[in-house]
């Protein structure tokens, strides 16, 4: 369900302009290397703001507990590494993406936006969904998603993340996130 619903999204981009694309954190370093999956997120969404589909990118992520830097600075410096030179606005404390979409919420509506395009791994879209359900992000917002279409993980890394998205969709629905 969740690889089939990722799938549907890489193959029927968001059909509205939208006035941000809101890009969820994720690792900011992997073995001494951007995280491939992190940069194909900002890839995503400035090829958004490239093809004029927004005006905006708004960068989320907190403290990297693995190096210590926050993500939100470093998917800007890959958007700006990448040419992007519109504005950017920043969320750097959550670290879940329940608060990546919670505390984006109070930036996105200082800047005026009314329409949101999520980016994010195809793997990662059923579980943002829910929870954009769940908190009340998707009635704040006219949402829309994106995925990064890269391949951005080897087999290995690729297996760990799928057993981790399949725990946090156990977890958030223990919470009561969705």
């Amino acid at each position: 369900m969740v690889t089939r619903y990722g799938a549907r999204v890489v193959a029927n981009p968001p059909a509205r302009d939208a006035d941000a694309a809101l890009v969820l954190g994720n690792r900011v370093w992997l073995d001494g290397a951007p995280n491939p999956c992190l940069a194909a997120r900002v890839d995503a969404a400035v090829a958004l703001a490239r093809a004029g589909r927004v005006p905006l990118l708004v960068m989320s992520g907190g403290v990297d507990h693995e190096d210590g830097r926050i993500e939100a600075e470093a998917m800007e410096g890959l958007a700006r590494a990448a040419g992007y030179a519109g504005p950017v606005l920043r969320e750097p404390a959550s670290q879940s993406t329940r608060e990546n979409l919670v505390l984006s919420r109070p930036v996105l509506e200082a800047a005026g936006v009314r329409r949101v395009i999520v980016v994010t791994e195809p793997s990662h879209l059923w579980r943002t969904r829910q929870l954009a359900a769940g908190s009340g992000f998707d009635r704040a917002f006219d949402v829309q998603y994106a995925a990064a279409p890269s391949d951005c993980r080897r087999w290995d890394r690729a297996l760990r993340a799928a057993l981790r998205e399949v725990a946090a969709v156990v977890n958030n629905a223990i919470r009561g996130d969705y």
